[in-house]
């Protein structure tokens, strides 16, 4: 049994301080934010509100409440995320799969995996990718923000490795009992890939999230606006607000604009910071066995 040496010891300690540190470090600018939106406006004028509410108040959440719009392009990127993730997940595993043989099985799979590599190192760009949704009568719809997305190539590479990780013994089994690839892929694949997917799930899910200038090129009218979308033009607009009406606003509302842009911010990293804990436990994994194989 191979003990730990004293630099082993000091050299794991460090690194427990140093991610310990950079997590606070992470955490903190956070903890600020949902502090300020729960402050009240003149606390915050003041720069007295650091981790914990000064004169705590749901004003800036009210505030919110009566916003319309922003609940619309919560829906919009709801919707988004309904649509794109099972999508994406469903071509991604199709594609992984093939890819993930070996060069003896299928000896044009170093063809196709160029094919898909090439494009992720050097994309069409805008305005072709523009063009395209543009013809296809997709611009200011839904799926303008779903299909141009829907195969992400890092993500399609981290399954096929893990794939690749998985032993032959499993696979050449169901083919001697006469199993095809399909009954392969569903009966012995996926059943042992639940870390990837997990992974690439949550991968997806955060892309779609945060996702904003496609929403502002595809979508001409502002009510279709995705939640990030509709926030970087918030932003802006708070920017170029004239002090006059600035000041009514915080006369009418008791709202700020740093208030009630840290409620907004608060509010559109809720959903992820509520689905992360249920896919953390696969992440690491995920990640790790998927990297491990070229």
């Amino acid at each position: 049994m191979n003990k730990s040496t004293p630099g082993m010891k000091a050299f794991s300690i460090f690194n427990y301080l140093f991610l310990s540190a950079l997590a606070v470090t992470c955490l903190l600018p956070m903890v600020n934010q949902l502090a300020i939106s729960f402050s009240s406006s003149g606390a915050v004028g003041m720069g007295l509100v650091q981790l914990w509410p000064v004169n705590p108040t749901l004003e800036a959440y009210r505030y919110m409440a009566e916003k319309p719009q922003f609940f619309a392009s919560v829906g919009v990127s709801l919707q988004r995320i309904l649509l794109a993730v099972p999508l994406s997940m469903l071509l991604t595993v199709l594609a992984a799969y093939p890819l993930s043989r070996h060069n003896h099985e299928w000896k044009a799979r170093k063809y196709y995996i160029w094919l898909f590599v090439i494009p992720m190192l050097f994309s069409g760009g805008l305005i072709p990718t523009y063009m395209v949704v543009r013809d296809t009568k997709l611009i200011n719809t839904i799926l303008a923000l779903v299909f141009p997305s829907a195969v992400n190539m890092f993500n399609t590479i981290l399954m096929m490795n893990f794939y690749r990780g998985i032993p032959k013994e499993m696979e050449e089994a169901a083919l001697i009992d006469g199993a095809g690839h399909v009954r392969v892929l569903t009966s012995i694949i996926l059943p042992v890939s639940a870390p990837v997917l997990a992974t690439v799930t949550l991968f997806f899910i955060v892309n779609h999230w945060n996702a904003w200038f496609d929403g502002l090129i595809y979508m001409n009218s502002p009510t279709k606006y995705p939640l990030q979308t509709y926030m970087r033009t918030q932003v802006f607009a708070n920017d170029l607000m004239s002090m006059e009406a600035m000041r009514d606003v915080r006369e009418t509302t008791n709202v700020s604009d740093r208030t009630g842009k840290a409620a907004q911010i608060f509010l559109a990293v809720l959903p992820i910071l509520c689905v992360y804990p249920f896919l953390q436990k696969y992440f690491t994994t995920g990640i790790v066995m998927g990297s491990v194989k070229g």
